[in-house]
């Protein structure tokens, strides 16, 4: 413990934390940070590489906005079954503005490269090239649609699963990348790479504050839906057991997602790259919704 408190204290002081993760907003977000405030934040390639532990914390910020923002769809629409897709709709166009587009882009790079060769020095060149090609259109496209429809069917159960289901999935599905980055080298021309300041092993400490962020974001979100399942059931907050069964579906399908994309990367690539971070993100982001909607 003597060993550790200094390193506690290091990465979690409250001034190196706040800047930490307006250094990730930065990074993984079109969130602005800028001016005096970008100043006071600062940058270095260590300090980037431990902000990488608050990805999680960006899921939060960005879930919370579009969770937000599809609550006040779900209340404005006109009441109906189309409600739900709509809302879903305009929910995720807010959150690829939010990000750029920057997993989604990732995505796409992944698709090309794999489907395009079978040989992996040829998959990475691919990768690289920022033109989208045939399988990288077909899979962003075939992930919005999945991310649309299953948020429009689970809406259609229950608007309130719905919005703490988007807010869980973007923590969740943010924080498994990060386990690619623990397990696997990275691969491909680092320097010209957009992962580059993760291309190094992330610290415990990282590491750490990424499962603070997931686990108290779940925690939050599943409290929340027990609450609400209570008091519509029995008129007081309360909280069953089994209305957690649904967010261990969502978990226990984004795990499966994640060690697809790693178990592909691995026999592929022999590694990550930053575009397989972001796929990696999109698809479990969808094995989560996949999850919720199987259990309810």
């Amino acid at each position: 413990m003597r060993v550790l408190s200094p390193l506690i204290r290091k990465h979690y002081g409250m001034s190196t934390f706040v800047r930490h993760y307006l250094l990730s907003l930065q990074f993984f977000t079109r969130i602005p940070v800028t001016g005096r405030l970008a100043d006071w934040v600062g940058y270095s390639p260590a300090m980037l590489r431990a902000s990488a532990g608050h990805f999680p914390g960006v899921g939060v910020l960005v879930g919370a906005l579009v969770a937000v923002c599809t609550v006040l769809l779900l209340v404005t629409l006109p009441p109906g079954p189309m409600a739900p897709l709509v809302a879903a709709v305009l929910g995720t166009v807010l959150s690829v503005m939010l990000t750029g587009a920057f997993h989604e882009d990732g995505l796409a790079d992944v698709a090309d490269g794999l489907g395009g060769s079978q040989d992996r020095n040829r998959a990475l060149e691919i990768m690289k090239d920022s033109r989208v090609g045939a399988f990288g259109a077909l899979a962003v496209v075939l992930a919005l649609l999945s991310k649309v429809s299953l948020l429009a069917l689970i809406g259609s159960v229950s608007p309130h699963w719905m919005v703490l289901g988007i807010f869980a999935a973007h923590v969740v599905s943010r924080s498994w990348p990060l386990l690619l980055i623990r397990l696997m080298p990275h691969v491909g021309d680092a320097a010209g790479s957009k992962s580059k300041p993760l291309a190094d092993q992330i610290s415990g400490a990282a590491l750490v504050t990424a499962f603070i962020w997931c686990f108290g974001a779940l925690a939050l979100a599943g409290c929340a839906q027990a609450a609400i399942n209570s008091v519509a059931t029995t008129g007081r907050m309360g909280f069953d057991w089994v209305h957690w069964a649904p967010w261990l579906a969502g978990m226990g399908a984004s795990g499966l997602a994640f060690a697809y994309m790693g178990r592909l990367l691995q026999r592929r690539l022999q590694g990550f790259t930053g575009d397989g971070l972001g796929a990696t993100q999109q698809v479990c982001e969808i094995g989560f919704y996949l999850g919720l909607a199987l259990v309810l």
